[in-house]
């Protein structure tokens, strides 16, 4: 395989992944970024903890997906974890009422 086939087959993955974000997004409440991985979860807990003065932080999930074009199942149900990085955990707005795209109402 050439790097050039490599790189095509890569950016086919990365664009398959986005269309599966995009599809799923609505049924998670947060987003969650660590320095290694990017996930969707509808429970996330965050605890700061203190190992001989250094401190981590663990982060829990449940009902998650995960950004990973290399997993072959991105579904998790429990995830776990450990960082001494930056942790951001957003909620994602969640509107009472999406209307359907396109011109479905017209003549």
């Amino acid at each position: 395989m050439s790097a050039e086939d490599l790189e095509k087959y890569e950016t086919e993955m990365e664009l398959t992944l986005y269309k599966e974000y995009r599809d799923i997004v609505a049924q998670f409440s947060y987003v969650v970024e660590t320095e290694r991985r990017f996930y969707l979860a509808n429970s996330v807990d965050v605890a700061a903890r203190n190992a001989d003065g250094e401190i981590y932080f663990e982060v829990r999930m449940s009902d998650a997906w995960v950004w990973d074009m290399y997993r072959p199942a991105r579904f998790v149900k429990n995830v776990r974890v450990l960082t001494f990085k930056d942790v951001n955990v957003e909620e994602l707005d969640k509107p009472d009422l999406r209307l359907p795209e396109g011109d479905q109402f017209g003549p």
